[in-house]
């Protein structure tokens, strides 16, 4: 397995319907390192946004889709992505304030 550091692990956060709906809930989603473990993501979300403590991780593994162009045919990278649930007592995430 990789020797992943807190700050290789969160890849870019997932900004759909969806996941701007979970926030209201305190639920953020984001694009992991797909070989990432629930405690490596929880340890990177409370290291790199300050006042943020987990209280559950949810991890899926999302295949890539079927994309052509023209005649070629292909699919899109495999990713992981996670869903973090803060605590109620926890700070917000900054990336997500302006959107």
């Amino acid at each position: 397995m990789a020797d992943l550091k807190y700050y290789d692990v969160i890849l870019s956060p997932v900004v759909t319907e969806k996941s701007m709906n979970y926030m209201s809930e305190k639920k953020y989603c984001f694009y992991v390192h797909k070989d990432a473990t629930k405690a490596q993501v929880k340890d990177a979300v409370e290291k790199m946004f300050a006042g943020a403590k987990v209280a559950e991780v949810n991890t899926s593994n999302v295949s890539g889709k079927l994309r052509r162009r023209g005649r070629d045919v292909g699919y899109t990278a495999d990713r992981k992505k996670a869903v973090v649930k803060l605590t109620a007592d926890s700070a917000d995430i900054e990336i997500f304030a302006g959107l």
